[in-house]
């Protein structure tokens, strides 16, 4: 399981013009998943994305989680994330 999340102040989800999803304060999970995965896998960063002390505390300082700052969470499936990636197209000539 691959994740890359962004703190976001809104973020939605639209399907050929279609808003499936909207959320306020919350994280933006891309999401990438292989069949190896398993469902301890889901558990453990379930409890790290919900967890994860990144958002501010009446001090303005980085120090409360999405759980404690009552936040939304957008999971976005990216099978991409999984997609091999040749470096050597990538050099600077």
């Amino acid at each position: 399981m691959r994740a890359v999340i962004q703190r976001v102040s809104q973020a939605s989800v639209t399907i050929n013009g279609v808003k499936i999803a909207e959320i306020q304060s919350g994280l933006l999970v891309l999401l990438g998943v292989v069949d190896s995965d398993t469902s301890e896998d889901i558990e453990w960063l379930s409890n790290k994305l919900t967890n994860l002390r990144i958002f501010n505390d009446a001090e303005g300082v980085m120090n409360t989680s999405l759980k404690n700052s009552h936040g939304s969470a957008i999971v976005v499936s990216q099978f991409t994330l999984y997609a091999p990636v040749s470096y050597t197209h990538l050099r600077a000539h």
